[in-house]
């Protein structure tokens, strides 16, 4: 990507202190580092130098986390009580308590809580790909949604479910959406290589990469697919926790702790990625390997995802913010603070899905557009650029 990503600094800098302009003006002081001694003001922290990881903010957010999961278990159309919640959880997890009747037993372990633990995971994937996205970006608008990365993800996983590809199960679903996400990306490289990434040009060319593949899968549905897989499809397209399962539930159990503990190493990196990448080359950052291998995560992440439970827009665009807010711009609170904010913001927003329009359930997708489009035309005002 360009080097030059960013335009004058504006009023986005509360949004995102490092992510407008690579060299600050020259401070009169120095401020105190989080590893003692002073820093020059503006500068970015030294690479090789760690501090350490603030917990009170990590540890509050996993107790949020926590009840919210427990509670999220009790919400839906049919009351569960928090008794018949712990012998349903007992009796599976070997504790020989008596075991209820098979509907609630089935209602609780084979759908609500598959359900809630993939909102979870999403939604932390999501927040943690959308903080990564602004650091290399430096763009405080970016996300996966925005830039099209899920709509390309949705297109891969598309194609492996209508064509004559759909017996390889889960994995080919998986698989054919990492291909779509990482396309999207590489297209949308190639058409920013030249004019750079600032605010307007990054979201106005995600939009039309996200219609270039929303076309392509519209295309496909249409050409190949029958009514009952079109009526199907169509739904998941809009983002939905209905279809989580358990062998789903594994398999983003497994990627996305490895997707966010890969982040989370590169915290000092993406720091440095926040002034620009000159800045980050000058402290030992090695600026297009750690591109690479950030933008391989962030697609590898938003692909699981999407291959579970659709396209989710501006999780990524509004979470990242609210954490940064919170514990401010060093990525090693911030990544982990981020993750843990957006299970929980997704979680309570798939719980409103099924319960707001009861006994209709509305796709997740829907709320968190509703939420975040008002959302995302205030930092677009707040910079200026609206």
């Amino acid at each position: 990507m360009s080097a030059d990503l960013a335009g004058p600094p504006g009023p986005s800098d509360l949004l995102h202190p490092t992510a407008r302009g690579e060299k600050s003006s020259a401070p009169a002081a120095g401020t105190a580092s989080p590893g003692g001694g002073t820093t020059t003001a503006g500068a970015p922290p030294p690479v090789g130098r760690t501090s350490p990881v603030r917990a009170w903010p990590v540890v509050g957010a996993v107790l949020v986390l926590a009840a919210s999961v427990a509670v999220a278990l009790r919400i839906g159309t049919a009351p569960v009580g928090w008794g018949d919640l712990a012998r349903v959880l007992g009796t599976h997890l070997g504790l020989g308590n008596e075991p209820l009747p098979p509907l609630t037993d089935s209602l609780v372990w084979d759908l609500r809580l598959p359900r809630v633990l993939m909102a979870a995971l999403v939604g932390a994937s999501l927040a943690v790909c959308g903080a990564v996205l602004q650091a290399v970006t430096r763009n405080a608008l970016a996300d996966p949604y925005l830039l099209g990365v899920s709509c390309g993800a949705s297109t891969g996983a598309v194609v492996v479910v209508v064509l004559p590809l759909a017996g390889v199960g889960a994995l080919g679903v998986t698989g054919g959406a990492l291909a779509g996400a990482l396309l999207s990306f590489a297209l949308l490289t190639v058409l920013l290589r030249r004019t750079g990434l600032d605010s307007v040009r990054i979201v106005l060319t995600g939009v039309v990469v996200g219609q270039l593949f929303t076309a392509v899968t519209s295309l496909i549905l249409m050409s190949s697919a029958d009514a009952d897989t079109t009526r199907a499809v169509t739904h998941w397209l809009l983002g939905s926790m209905a279809p989580a399962r358990w062998d789903a539930v594994v398999v983003c159990a497994i990627v996305t702790p490895l997707g966010l503990v890969a982040a989370w190493l590169c915290a000092n990196a993406l720091d440095a990625l926040a002034f620009g990448a000159d800045t980050a080359a000058s402290l030992g950052i090695g600026v297009r390997r750690t591109r690479m291998l950030l933008l391989v995560v962030t697609a590898v992440l938003t692909s699981v995802a999407v291959a579970t439970v659709g396209a989710i827009g501006f999780v990524g665009l509004i979470v990242p913010h609210g954490a940064r807010f919170l514990v401010g711009p060093s990525h090693r609170v911030l990544l982990p603070c981020a993750a843990l904010a957006g299970a929980v913001f997704l979680l309570w927003t798939d719980a409103l899905a099924r319960v707001a329009f009861a006994p209709r359930e509305v796709p997740v997708g829907v709320l968190t557009a509703l939420i975040g489009v008002p959302l995302f035309l205030a930092v677009l005002r707040r910079r200026g650029d609206l």
